[in-house]
């Protein structure tokens, strides 16, 4: 498949200025506060995304996220903290810092009467060097809406019309609010590969999203807001093994001892028969548990029989950081 990001054209970006060298961070945020009336949406919150990587912000609703998000694109102004977007104030530094980034939108920013790729090749057109339009309209799957307006479009081809203009220009950071919202399964993973395709060629991400599978199949990082505040952040794979609960089953005869079997375990450990002979031990599962529980069963002449560890998934972590469902 031929990448619609086949590497800048040029050594400087849109904007003249250099590409933020990879291993830095493109977005810092410290202490930031937001307030509206007595209402504070965002509460000292702390927020780092490393270059050339996709960062996924989940939270609840209410949670501060789309407003963090908002004031990182300069759309609102912080009552409090710093922040830093590609080393520019999102507010003070906008004429030079818009055309190093690229935004999508869930609503605005077309207009209504416009065709599609009229529009995207608007976008195209304000960008010193922008990606291959008739490339992106076909992975995009916009060919066949391309002369149709705006305002005729179905919320799927809207969404795909809007992460083409956030990405044509060939920003050096990408802000996408929820990229797939609405989108059948083929348009959903075709997204999937595009915001790879910019990963592969450096572009860092930012991607808010309320389908955790996305979090889990696109995002080298992962921010947890609630309250305010980032309550966690890290790999999905370091969140979902320092952050809930692990199984461990097997099977066995029934009746085994459980509570001489926990002697042996931690003491934050528990143990159930869910069925005759079925059994579930549940707690940090690391290889010294695992080494425990079989050297157990040999010194009780139980052979163990297929034995599985059950990791917890990146939405077990935010229902248990949080106590709220993701919804959209």
């Amino acid at each position: 498949m031929r990448s619609v990001f086949p590497g800048d054209p040029s050594p400087a970006t849109a904007g003249g200025a250099p590409r933020t060298p990879g291993g830095d961070s493109v977005v810092q945020v410290r202490g930031l506060v937001k307030r509206y009336g007595s209402t504070i949406a965002v509460d000292g919150l702390d927020l780092s995304v490393a270059a050339g990587g996709v960062t996924a912000v989940l939270g609840p609703n209410g949670a501060g996220k789309t407003t963090t998000v908002e004031i990182c694109e300069g759309y609102r102004r912080p009552d409090d903290g710093t922040v830093r977007v590609l080393g520019l104030d999102p507010i003070a530094d906008a004429a030079a810092l818009r055309p190093r980034i690229g935004v999508m939108l869930q609503s605005g920013g077309v207009y209504a009467g416009a065709r599609a790729e009229e529009m995207l090749r608007h976008i195209a057109g304000l960008h010193a060097h922008p990606v291959d339009v008739d490339l992106l309209i076909e992975r995009l799957g916009l060919g066949s809406c391309g002369r149709t307006a705006y305002r005729r479009l179905s919320g799927g081809q809207r969404q795909r019309l809007a992460l083409a203009m956030a990405v044509v220009g060939r920003p050096e950071l990408v802000f996408l609010d929820e990229p797939t919202a609405g989108l059948d399964p083929q348009a959903r993973h075709a997204t999937w590969d595009l915001v790879r395709e910019l990963r592969a060629d450096g572009v860092s991400v930012v991607l808010t999203t309320h389908y955790m599978d996305e979090a889990e199949q696109l995002a080298d990082d992962v921010a947890i807001i609630d309250g305010g505040k980032v309550v966690a952040q890290g790999s999905p794979e370091e969140l979902c093994r320092g952050g809930a609960e692990n199984s461990l089953r097997f099977t066995g005869r029934p009746g085994l001892d459980l509570a001489a079997l926990l002697t042996a375990l931690p003491a934050d450990t528990a143990a159930a028969e869910l069925t005759p002979g079925a059994y579930r031990v549940t707690g940090k599962v690391d290889p010294q548990l695992l080494a425990t529980v079989t050297s157990w069963c040999a010194q009780n002449g139980v052979l163990p029989d297929r034995i599985s560890v059950e990791r917890h998934t990146l939405e077990d972590v935010f229902l248990e950081l949080t106590g709220k469902e993701l919804r959209a």
